[in-house]
């Protein structure tokens, strides 16, 4: 009678266990989930600040629109990316981008005066925080799940149903300056 509980207590403990590390998989997944959502809403932020930063500028420098050009291809090119590596290529080229039309502003000193273009700057400014910060809390979200589908003895349970691991969202490998945020200087 005594091996029948202890196979009782065996089989309870496994099933709690199952049912714990299948909990803790939903739960990462999604976090995941909400933390990409906040990236996107931060980056959905950004593409709507642009337009008004291009007419903006488009008043002043008008001879300048092969930057112009430039900034609104890439916004449209990171609006249409789908998966977190097509959005972290997009992101790059845009933010060259952000930091080519900026350079040129440097040089109109009435566009730098302009309390638009100042406001738009600074907005841009505090987005450009809020997605570093999203996507440090996305990543760090991320390692938790790999690490839980790679640790024992939870891969099993990952495994068994199928839970996978997302991709980091990261800035081009080797480009320093693209892993800052844009420099808004006034």
């Amino acid at each position: 009678m005594t091996g029948i509980y202890i196979l009782i207590g065996a089989v309870a403990v496994a099933a709690l266990f199952l049912v714990w590390a299948y909990n803790r998989f939903v739960r990462l997944t999604n976090r995941t989930e909400e933390a990409w959502s906040d990236i996107d809403v931060q980056l959905k932020r950004r593409y709507d600040l642009i337009p008004n930063l291009v007419e903006t500028v488009k008043g002043y420098a008008s001879h300048e629109a092969g930057t112009l050009q430039k900034v609104t291809e890439a916004r449209t090119k990171a609006m249409g990316a789908q998966t977190v590596a097509e959005h972290a290529e997009a992101e790059d080229m845009l933010t060259g981008a952000l930091k080519s039309l900026f350079a040129v502003s440097e040089a109109y000193p009435d566009l730098k005066a302009n309390s638009n273009f100042v406001e738009l700057q600074r907005e841009l400014s505090d987005t450009e925080n809020k997605i570093q910060a999203a996507r440090r809390f996305y990543n760090s979200v991320v390692i938790e799940l790999q690490n839980a589908l790679e640790s024992f003895p939870t891969n099993f349970v990952g495994k068994m149903f199928g839970f996978t691991t997302r991709e980091f969202f990261e800035l081009g490998e080797g480009e320093q300056e693209a892993r800052n945020p844009v420099k808004v200087s006034f």
